[in-house]
């Protein structure tokens, strides 16, 4: 019989996934993650380029990655049920076939209009990795250690902007930003080829039926999800806030040239990978909720020390850095976290957790350009620290929703 969606319960892997090689298979989904996520974050160190190139203004060109965010936020609200309902492989497997395809088309795009369509397809697609490669994972890999690994695969998507963004600079000044797409375009390619190779082939038991509403029904009455959405969503403003304004904050306060400002960048950067990994570990500590508000709390203070004083430059980037690896470890830890609630619906319960995350990066995005323009940055530092102790106070209050083993 099968399980209820929102059984604690884990549905038993088919048989042949059970003996797949589970540490090639994560390779092979990292490939996918990784050229998923590079062809979503590649746009920042060309958007010069691509203007001159299409004879556009830099922010006209800054709409293509509006248009790319959008797309992903409603493929996420649609993708969970999908690979639910129908399974993990087509689903995965399309995805990957459309970014080819859009990604090899950027390289030839004639004007900023084709363009637009072009990272609509690539946002839509880029959407169906994460939930996807969380609810497979939840599949293949036995419960002792599901969390490190959906954990593990969310660090190679923080990763990918850590290292693509680098490289995409030095291939643009080489060849030109045309060369980058087509670049990331075999760079899918292979990743679709090594996923329709060995990515594991559902159970013929799956449900062949779109059960949509029902899903995100079953899944929002769980007491853990409507305390994950909470604490997430509180948090990961503080987050979002701090990634998007700590290059400006550099370069505007230390006189920092932006090839400078790349090196603290990327130390900040493998903080956060650091911390999307040790989410998985906090995610089977018992008291889990007490762990997510005391790194919440630390991290916001970090932010705030970091943004509201002026410290010498290293300071702000030691701060930055524990600031950003600290809050990375909630989201990892509430995604992982999700499949012990989730039964037959984990996809679904991955793209609720992203979609708290992309709806926190707008708000953020909304509030601190507001607060930035008025007050400057020692109100973002003031934002972070709010937010993080509303998350904090939160996980506290919502702590029995997010025990382990309570659904």
């Amino acid at each position: 019989m099968r399980r209820r969606t929102g059984s604690i319960g884990t549905q038993a892997a088919p048989a042949s996934e059970r003996g797949i090689n589970k540490a090639w298979f994560f390779a092979v989904l990292s490939l996918g993650m990784f050229s998923t996520q590079n062809a979503v974050f590649m746009l920042p160190p060309l958007l010069v380029e691509i203007s001159t190139d299409l004879e556009i203004s830099v922010p006209v060109a800054g709409q293509l990655a509006t248009a790319t965010f959008a797309a992903w936020a409603v493929s996420l609200l649609t993708v969970g049920p999908l690979s639910d309902s129908f399974g993990r492989r087509p689903v995965i497997l399309a995805g990957l076939l459309v970014l080819v395809a859009a990604v090899l088309a950027s390289a030839f795009a004639p004007n900023i209009e084709v363009f637009l369509v072009l990272r609509v397809l690539i946002g839509l697609a880029a959407g169906t990795l994460p939930p996807t490669s969380v609810g497979v994972l939840s599949d293949v890999i036995s419960p002792e250690r599901r969390a490190q690994a959906v954990s593990g695969i969310l660090a190679v998507g923080v990763l990918t902007t850590a290292v693509s963004v680098p490289v995409v600079a030095v291939l643009a000044d080489w060849q030109g930003w045309r060369f980058t797409f087509v670049i990331s375009g075999l760079l899918l390619a292979s990743a679709f080829v090594a996923n329709w190779l060995w990515f594991p082939r559902g159970s013929n038991e799956r449900v062949r039926r779109l059960s949509f509403f029902s899903r995100y029904r079953s899944l929002l009455s769980l007491g853990y999800f409507r305390a994950a959405v909470a604490v997430g969503l509180s948090q990961r403003i503080a987050y979002w806030t701090i990634v998007s304004y700590y290059a400006a904050y550099l370069i505007k306060t230390y006189g920092l040239n932006v090839g400078f400002a790349a090196l603290p960048l990327w130390i900040v950067a493998v903080a956060q990978v650091i911390g999307n990994y040790a989410g998985g570990f906090v995610a089977m500590r018992p008291y889990r909720a007490a762990l997510l508000g005391a790194t919440s709390a630390a991290g916001g203070i970090c932010a705030f020390l970091c943004f509201s004083f002026d410290f010498q430059l290293w300071v702000s980037v030691a701060l930055a850095t524990a600031g950003t690896g600290l809050l990375s470890i909630t989201m990892a830890t509430l995604v992982a976290a999700s499949t012990e609630y989730s039964g037959e619906s984990k996809a679904t319960g991955a793209s609720i957790m992203g979609l708290s995350n992309q709806s926190a990066g707008a708000l953020g995005a909304a509030v601190s350009g507001g607060i930035l323009a008025s007050v400057g940055f020692e109100g973002i530092g003031y934002l972070c620290l709010a937010v993080t102790l509303v998350s904090a106070l939160l996980a506290g209050v919502f702590g029995r929703h997010l025990r382990i083993g309570v659904g």
